[in-house]
């Protein structure tokens, strides 16, 4: 192991402050380490295995699919591709549906679609996007530059005209920069990497409201809080209302590199061949894998999405309970589903080690937020332990 991480900081580019710790099996809920040392996984991939490590019906899927057809390109039609599309169009908003590889690339596309769209319907100098701050949306030129946190953004410039920024959860900040030239407006329904910041109940509706009154696309960024996070397909259905352009990625395969960029008909009808394109983008292999976990997720009457919900609850009911014992170390609980934030009073980094020490691994956002996005599978007895853990960790700082 020592080895292996020596030849990682040699031959891997610095992009990422990297634990100490090489994993290489998971099971469930578990991971293992090259020792063979067991953790309870409360990342669950940056809320990427909705179905937890390694769920037999994905696997099958990805086994079957491998022997018989891995990669072809969209020149051609892909079955899989086509059964996919179909059952996310029959169980959310949207009549079309573009597949990629990641949450940045499927904002890249939503982005380009935007532009396109207020071309065609509206002139030239329809193309600007208005984005909330400490929103993020990905690590792509276009896609930083939509995200409204100057660390991500710094060092890249000249950065892609035609953004602007609002204070999230604020509709008089929205009507104020709105204006003939602005195509679309781009939220997360909760800010995730912004410390899971929730807006108030009635922000979405208004958003809504605006956006039909302007003629303006509603984009919602649904990468890290879509399939099933927040104990819904979308989180956007917490809300009452639907978008004109949707993303996914993280959750949507189970564990494999999928995107996907959602519209309505008349929205979708701005792309038009060879306006966009992907060459991985829906290739079998992750097809078949995407449709075992939504197939998983809606079966017997959205079990698992109830018990997300159920078990969302329960995590933040203990968490206040934490919080009553530890009011010095602990701020605020926000979240829905199992996508839940614990900010603290001081910097979280030195907490995620002590944890991952013990057995945990959890992770850390916008410096004193730990983030909670297990496995949509966890039990009781799962979270009862994390935060017996966490409730050690604080006693010794306490």
């Amino acid at each position: 192991m020592k080895r292996l991480i020596e030849d990682a900081s040699r031959y891997l580019m610095n992009t990422y402050s990297r634990y100490p710790l090489l994993l290489v099996k998971g099971r469930g809920t578990r991971v293992y380490d090259y020792d063979g040392k067991e953790y309870l996984d409360f990342v669950g991939g940056i809320a990427v295995n909705v179905l937890g490590h390694c769920h037999p019906r994905v696997v099958v899927a990805i086994q079957k699919q491998a022997q018989r057809l891995i990669h072809v390109s969209n020149l051609y039609h892909i079955e899989p591709q086509i059964r996919l599309a179909r059952l996310i169009v029959e169980n959310s908003f949207a009549d079309r549906v573009f597949f990629c590889n990641s949450g940045a690339e499927a904002n890249e596309a939503a982005i380009k679609l935007a532009r396109r769209y207020g071309k065609d319907h509206f002139g030239e100098e329809r193309y600007w996007i208005i984005t909330a701050y400490n929103s993020f949306h990905g690590r792509t030129m276009a896609t930083i530059t939509a995200t409204g946190q100057e660390k991500v953004r710094k060092g890249f410039e000249p950065l892609l005209p035609g953004f602007k920024y609002v204070p999230f959860d604020d509709i008089d900040a929205l009507k104020d920069a709105l204006d003939e030239k602005t195509c679309a407006v781009m939220l997360e329904p909760i800010q995730g990497e912004g410390g899971v910041r929730l807006p108030s109940q009635e922000y979405f509706k208004e958003v809504r409201s605006l956006c039909d009154e302007t003629g303006t696309l509603l984009i919602l960024d649904e990468v890290q809080t879509g399939m099933g996070r927040t104990g819904r397909l979308f989180a956007c259905e917490h809300y009452g209302i639907e978008p004109d352009i949707m993303t996914l990625a993280k959750g949507l395969g189970g564990g494999v590199p999928i995107g996907a960029m959602l519209a309505r008909e008349d929205v979708a009808a701005s792309f038009t061949p060879g306006t966009h394109a992907s060459t991985f983008g829906g290739n079998p292999l992750v097809c078949q894998a995407a449709l075992a976990t939504i197939e998983t997720l809606l079966e017997d009457d959205r079990y698992i999405l109830r018990e997300c919900e159920r078990l969302g609850e329960y995590l933040i009911n203990r968490l206040y309970k934490l919080q009553e014992e530890f009011s010095g170390i602990i701020v605020d609980i926000r979240g829905k589903g199992l996508m839940v934030g614990l900010e603290l009073t001081r910097e979280c980094q030195p907490i995620v080690r002590a944890a991952m020490e013990r057995g945990l691994l959890i992770n850390c956002t916008a410096g004193t937020t730990l983030r909670f996005t297990p496995p949509l599978t966890i039990t009781e007895k799962d979270i009862d332990r994390a935060l017996d853990i966490l409730a050690d960790i604080f006693w010794r700082l306490s």
